[in-house]
């Protein structure tokens, strides 16, 4: 069963979207994961995300590509890592499918 929230709840939720400019492996991760930089704009700067994404998505494929972030979690250490915002996506049985802007909109431009 799926838990109700409130729209208070929700807009305490900082989902931006952001430009993939560096992508490094990181074989210390428990899953297979790669360490993104990802750019939210002059605003908010960049920030660093641990990301399940290494079955459907090459690393090549990823620089410039425009993602979803929730940015207002703490960080978390993840191996050596400290991953500084939560890269969004949909957990399918190929693997995680990443949420994207269908066009492209300003760097840092929240989700509403």
């Amino acid at each position: 069963m799926t838990e109700t929230i409130t729209w208070q709840d929700f807009e305490k939720v900082e989902m931006r979207v952001g430009r993939v400019v560096a992508v490094d492996d990181f074989p210390e991760a428990r899953k297979p994961s790669y360490k993104l930089t990802i750019d939210f704009g002059p605003e908010i700067g960049t920030k660093r995300s641990s990301a399940q994404i290494t079955k459907l998505y090459k690393k090549e494929g990823l620089i410039g590509r425009l993602v979803v972030c929730v940015i207002n979690f703490p960080p978390k250490q993840i191996a050596n890592f400290h991953s500084e915002c939560l890269t969004t996506g949909f957990v399918t049985d190929k693997g995680v499918v990443l949420l994207e802007p269908e066009q492209d909109v300003p760097l840092g431009c929240k989700v509403a």
